[in-house]
């Protein structure tokens, strides 16, 4: 008899749960927002909040190989880059869950889980209107323009048309030649 387990089992044995929670867990870091089953996505918020917090500590290697643990190569990069440094000055509450309805075959209610905050720190284009001549890019709210070559033109020029030949018109063309 199991006792004292903590959190949701969801029909998995240990390795599975875990499995399980590091695919969410990536998945939602590289796509910044999943869709999921309403217990998946409550059983893995926590956890998500608390490597949140963990990265916002980036200098310290201790916080990085515990992240490890628990996200893949390429999440790891995007949550240490970009996810953190987002919600740099946000003490908690990082994610929210969004109820969309039960799915049809097994009637499970499915939520989406996204971030608070949309977007990146780093540079962001704003287009112009032509976007042929510059491009605006905002760093840190300061706006900075950078020269951009223009499009070129390519006027289309009408081609000249070949007849080809089919074999029997050649054919009989030969025989009506001699």
């Amino acid at each position: 008899m199991k006792k004292q387990i903590f959190g949701r089992q969801l029909k998995r044995d240990i390795d599975e749960r875990k499995a399980l929670f590091k695919g969410l867990m990536s998945s939602l870091i590289m796509y910044e927002r999943i869709e999921t089953t309403a217990e998946k996505a409550k059983s893995i918020r926590g956890q998500v909040e608390k490597l949140v917090t963990k990265a916002k500590n980036n200098e310290s290697t201790h916080a990085r190989r515990l992240l490890e643990a628990y996200l893949t190569h390429d999440a790891l990069q995007k949550m240490l880059t970009d996810v953190a440094p987002r919600f740099a000055n946000r003490p908690g509450g990082y994610t929210r869950i969004i109820k969309i309805g039960n799915r049809f075959s097994d009637n499970a209610s499915m939520v989406i889980m996204e971030w608070v905050e949309k977007g990146s720190t780093g540079d962001r284009i704003v287009k112009d209107a032509k976007n042929t001549s510059k491009k605006e890019v905002l760093r840190n709210d300061t706006k900075v323009i950078r020269a951009v070559r223009p499009k070129k033109t390519v006027k289309a020029t009408p081609k000249k048309e070949v007849k080809l030949e089919s074999k029997k018109d050649s054919k009989k063309k030969e025989i009506k030649k001699i």
